[in-house]
């Protein structure tokens, strides 16, 4: 069994070259990477995080 690094939002946005304000206003619209919320605390996952770059390839 494998426990998943989560990464605090101002993390996951650092990680993803966003704006904190940036992931609370796609959860709050339904888009951007999937998060977990222990309690009141949202966090996410490092491999969701990378699931979802690998998903937003624009192909020319």
């Amino acid at each position: 069994m494998t426990t998943a690094r989560l990464l605090r939002e101002t993390d996951a946005a650092d990680y993803l070259g966003l704006a904190p304000k940036t992931l609370a206003r796609w959860r709050w619209a339904g888009k951007g990477p999937s998060f977990h919320k222990l309690g009141s605390a949202v966090r996410y996952s490092v491999e969701e995080l990378d699931l979802y770059i690998s998903g937003a390839a624009v192909a020319r």
